[in-house]
């Protein structure tokens, strides 16, 4: 660790976090958006919901229904519903329609949301130097590495992409996907809850408040006004060897 660590205040990390995701959010939709459009989704819902209002219309029953409705209809109504059911499985337009929601909404957003992130938390960062997002930019607050020296793309990049957009965000993503699904139940919302647990205990109980990202990145978030970041770990090496001399001399000539 160097010198005089010059830590970024708790409040301006969270000021700047909030920032960045409404930024983040807005630059995802807008991204989901456009594939979306491009890749056709609003159709494949369409054909889906028509394939349901027709099966709806012809048992006369509702497919949007809670556990506790369908457990409060008659024997009867219940036999409705799931031949309701089955006609729809067979119907393979409506099926097919389905599956193409759902493999384009994982896709739009997995993109979507990689896209934002290659702008607005590698991109800005690798122009503003330093690793500053906007957020960090306006809030005066900089990223380097933990031991001292500034980032470069290949930090960034594991900071970004392996860090926020993979662990952080697109894991959780996939677990509650899967949760609502009913793919995954008490396991996967047991990976949920553990995930968020551990990068709130890194946040609030380390010594340095790192999160995931910034331990896979080995990087620590600073006061860029205050702070020494140095170029290289030669520089570092010489700005320690200048004061250690200095140190020495002092001592020599009090």
């Amino acid at each position: 660790m160097i010198y005089d660590l010059q830590k970024a205040s708790v409040w301006k990390r969270i000021s700047a976090f909030l920032f960045d995701v409404i930024l983040l959010v807005i630059l995802a939709v807008s991204f989901c958006w456009a594939l979306s459009a491009a890749l056709g989704f609003d159709s494949h819902y369409e054909a889906m919901n028509s394939a349901y209002a027709k099966y709806e219309q012809e048992y006369g029953v509702s497919f949007n229904m809670t556990a506790e409705e369908y457990n409060a209809l008659t024997e009867e109504e219940q036999q409705n519903y799931a031949e309701a059911s089955k006609a729809l499985s067979q119907d393979s337009d409506a099926v097919y329609a389905y599956n193409m929601i759902l493999q384009l909404t994982i896709l739009i957003s997995t993109f979507g949301i990689l896209a934002a992130f290659l702008a607005l938390e590698f991109g800005v960062p690798m122009l503003l130097g330093h690793g500053r997002t906007l957020g960090k930019k306006i809030f005066g607050i900089a990223v380097m590495k933990k031991d001292g020296v500034r980032v470069n793309g290949v930090c960034m990049f594991i900071r970004t992409i392996l860090g926020k957009f993979t662990i952080e965000t697109m894991i959780p993503l996939m677990l509650i996907f899967m949760i609502f699904f009913n793919v995954m139940g008490m396991a996967g919302t047991a990976m949920l809850l553990l995930l968020l647990a551990l990068e709130a205990g890194m946040f609030l109980f380390t010594r340095n408040h790192t999160t995931i990202h910034d331990e896979l990145a080995t990087t620590i978030t600073v006061d860029f006004a205050s702070q020494m970041i140095f170029d290289s770990k030669a520089e570092l090496i010489a700005y320690k060897e200048k004061v250690h001399a200095e140190k020495a001399a002092r001592k020599e000539y009090p």
